[in-house]
């Protein structure tokens, strides 16, 4: 598998949320690339009014650090997890271990903090129609050059007003999300889904979907 790829089936497809990074920095082109590609998507009323804070300085990862580690007691309460013993080989294990990695070394990372206007008449869940697209480019932009990225919950759980003092984020703007970038340890993909098949209905609810459901997986 490539590290680096053009391949839009395989860049989706194999776009793993990265949380271990090795100490490499993330080169401004490619970050540049990313945030472009962030502007491709949709925004309602093509008004683009959105907003994308590269976290970078010293002092903006330390404030960083700190909404990482106000959400990890959340997340370690919400999920019940702890850190796993050393002779825990289990994927659970391997997986929470980059998860604590991520949150102990957050101080260490360029991330991106991804923030969108409010209108008076519009929910924020609405206006996220106008920047989640955004993120899910950057995402993919981020793959398609070999960088891992991971969409952290730290700009929640406690890190927004940490997060928004930090940046001065005006009021009538609203913390969407907030994305870790760097060089991954270890490689992409493929993603660990659930059938697909399983998530599609025709015209009613539980009702079968022929013709869809039974055609070729992607690639075959």
């Amino acid at each position: 598998m490539a590290a680096v790829s053009n391949d839009l089936w395989e860049v989706m497809s194999t776009a793993r949320t990265i949380r271990r990074f090795t100490d490499e920095p993330v080169p401004d082109a490619a970050l540049a690339r990313c945030i472009e590609a962030a502007t491709w998507a949709p925004s309602g009323a093509n008004a683009q009014a959105w907003r994308f804070v590269v976290l970078r300085s010293p002092e903006q990862r330390a404030v960083v650090g700190q909404a990482a580690t106000q959400a990890l007691t959340v997340i370690e309460e919400a999920y019940r997890m702890t850190r796993p013993a050393p002779d825990d080989h289990s994927r659970r294990a391997r997986d929470n271990r980059a998860t604590y990695e991520l949150h102990d070394r957050a101080a260490e990372f360029t991330s991106v903090l991804f923030v969108q206007q409010r209108l008076r008449l519009a929910s924020d869940a609405l206006l996220g129609g106008s920047i989640f697209p955004a993120m899910q480019n950057f995402l993919l932009a981020a793959r398609a050059q070999g960088l891992g990225a991971c969409l952290t919950s730290w700009a929640s759980y406690g890190g927004e007003t940490l997060l928004r003092n930090a940046v001065g984020v005006p009021e009538d703007w609203f913390l969407a999300g907030h994305v870790v970038l760097g060089w991954p340890k270890g490689r992409h993909g493929p993603v660990r889904r659930r059938p697909w098949q399983d998530a599609v209905n025709a015209d009613h609810w539980d009702a079968p979907a022929p013709g869809i459901t039974e055609g070729p997986a992607h690639g075959t």
